[in-house]
């Protein structure tokens, strides 16, 4: 079994050979929103660029989805192995109480009547030390992301040792600022959770630690030394003489992410009939269990096509730059997570789906995906002429950091001449270009990571092997074959197709491993033999197509110093560092 705790709450039941069983969701707005006061599952303070969630809701959320559960007929007593997922770089203040509270949880209460009873945050009383827990989407942390990037001497220093830049949503400068703003709620906190490590205590009745790969979303763990970095705890602790107190605060990280916590704590046994000896396998990151719903091979690629755009691979290479995300395998030592996060994905093709429409309330993708497929590659109608690209961002990105905005070019490959065109051209000539901007960004910053591969027994240029499309956008024809053309697949582009709930179906799979692996099994090799890859994949598209891939090569110089130019003329001042280009501001680099 897995609860995913991101957006939603789900809950999803496997048996041991893989087979879906049972599913339940909670959806934050629609069933908690008018109490919590919510809209998309936050709340916000835009004078300090807060979004956070209420952790009560979450645990209201979690006795909800596992009664919707029993109503659809699961049978409790059966579950061997409960594992999960939470969106990653969510933080958990914990109380002093809040243990034995979870040590002596009544069955007949709710998890939220005897956790967080207190309704004013002035006023602590349940097993919360702060009400809230930050969103991904929070940005109230800049200063602090720029003593991150300090600290170590640069931001690359920095990246090389976490796996990434500093960044807004990660949890050490969310600490940071937390001890900072709210000092008497640090003070009586006695340990603090990613959301992934907050369910698995929930569930076990005690503190769980926090998930090996999850951990690395934090800004705060060494991954070639596994272990906790000395210098970055004491920027957030405000000394030395705080770290041994952030370190407990913490908690220790096992190495192995299919380890046994421990049982299931009796609240669930009693309330929802869980057997006594049910396991709680470690919980990990929403992306980590993402790339766990299928067994990616080295190479392999997963494009998640939702709200934002989010592009991971599995790979034994380290190669960390502040332009991206390395994080560790959830799963397989010596295996790296390699991440692109975005905030402008869907919103961006829907827009320009609306202005090719006309309106906002024709969702129809018809007229989209016809002008998108006969459009040739760049726009261009004959080899002479040049290339179009562009930026579109209806909300700030990160990769690269820039404000919203749109921004059109051409780019003369054979010159390498790049120039600014006027906004005003035709919309149509926006419906191919905007899957090739995205595209286009996640091959430039994907290239080092890839290899050439044999089909056929004719060599192909460095591509993936496969890249497999999940979310909203994954249904979409012509979406999907401009993803072929630009970034390749050597053996094609496939759709996975399980309900939208991949990050639920890999923390599934979790469990499963974590319950029955034998001796040494990887989690690839349990998955591999029981996993039916027909069920859930289709082919969709083409990949690799000789000639059009090599020219959307050659688009890359061009794209890449485009994206320079925008950042640029909307700051003063930048450097560059693997494609992504930052604000300078006495040396230091501005982050997302």
């Amino acid at each position: 079994m897995t609860c995913q705790l991101t957006l939603r709450t789900t809950g999803v039941i496997v048996d041991s050979q893989l087979k879906h069983k049972h599913e339940a969701k909670v959806d934050f707005d629609a069933d908690l929103g008018e109490k919590y006061g919510i809209e998309k599952g936050v709340l916000t303070n835009p004078s300090e660029g807060e979004i956070y969630a209420p952790v009560g809701m979450w645990l209201e959320a979690v006795d909800l989805v596992l009664s919707r559960l029993r109503e659809d007929g699961l049978d409790f007593s059966r579950v061997k192995g409960v594992s999960g997922a939470g969106m990653q770089h969510g933080t958990v203040f914990w109380s002093q109480q809040a243990e034995n509270l979870l040590s002596s949880l009544d069955a007949k209460k709710s998890l939220v009547e005897q956790l967080e009873p207190s309704a004013h945050k002035d006023e602590r009383k349940g097993a919360f030390s702060h009400p809230d827990s930050p969103n991904w989407q929070d940005s109230s942390t800049q200063k602090q992301c720029d003593k991150f990037d300090a600290e170590l001497g640069s931001p690359e220093t920095l990246a090389d040792v976490t796996g990434s830049g500093a960044h807004h949503r990660f949890s050490g400068p969310q600490i940071m600022r937390f001890k900072a703003k709210y000092p008497e709620h640090y003070k009586e906190t006695s340990r603090i959770s990613l959301v992934s490590s907050f369910l698995a205590s929930v569930f076990l009745g005690k503190f769980a630690p926090i998930d090996i790969s999850d951990v690395t979303g934090m800004n705060l763990w060494h991954i070639k030394e596994g272990k906790w970095n000395e210098k970055l705890l004491a920027l957030v602790a405000g000394g030395e003489d705080g770290v041994a107190e952030l370190k407990h605060k913490l908690g220790h990280v096992p190495e192995d992410g299919g380890a046994s916590f421990g049982h299931i704590s009796k609240y669930f046994s009693q309330r929802y009939g869980f057997a006594q000896d049910c396991n709680v396998i470690p919980m990990t990151g929403d992306n980590p269990a993402t790339i766990l719903a299928l067994p990616l091979q080295a190479s392999d690629a997963m494009v998640s096509l939702g709200t934002s755009t989010t592009f991971l691979m599995s790979t034994p290479q380290y190669k960390p730059d502040p332009a991206y995300h390395f994080m560790n395998h959830p799963t397989t030592a010596g295996l790296y997570m390699f991440m692109l996060c975005y905030k402008n994905g869907g919103l961006a093709r829907e827009h320009v789906r609306d202005a090719i429409n006309g309106n906002k309330t024709d969702r129809s993708w018809d007229k989209f995906n016809e002008i998108a497929l006969s459009t040739p590659p760049m726009d261009q109608k004959s080899s002479s002429d040049p290339m179009r690209m562009g930026l579109y961002f209806p909300r700030p990105e990160i990769v690269p950091n820039v404000r919203a905005g749109q921004w059109r070019y051409e780019y003369d490959s054979s010159s390498n001449k790049l120039n600014q065109t006027s906004a005003e051209q035709s919309v149509d000539a926006d419906a191919r270009g905007i899957v090739e901007s995205q595209m286009l960004s996640l091959r430039l910053r994907s290239a080092n990571l890839v290899s050439g591969h044999e089909v056929n027994g004719k060599k192909l240029p460095p591509q993936p092997r496969r890249v497999y499309l999940v979310g909203g956008g994954s249904a979409n024809p012509a979406i999907a074959r401009i993803i072929g053309d630009v970034l390749g697949g050597a053996e094609g582009i496939y759709k996975l197709d399980i309900g939208g709930n991949a990050c639920a179906l890999g923390g599934a799979y979790k469990a499963v491993w974590g319950c029955e692996r034998r001796g040494k099994q990887t989690f690839e090799q349990l998955v591999e033999e029981r996993w039916d890859e027909d069920a859930f994949v289709k082919r969709v598209a083409d990949g690799y197509r000789p000639g059009v891939f090599e020219k959307y090569g050659e688009a890359l110089k061009g794209f890449a110093a485009m994206e320079k130019e925008i950042v640029e003329s909307t700051s003063e001042g930048a450097t560059t560092t693997g494609g992504v280009f930052m604000k300078n501001e006495h040396g230091q680099g501005a982050k997302n």
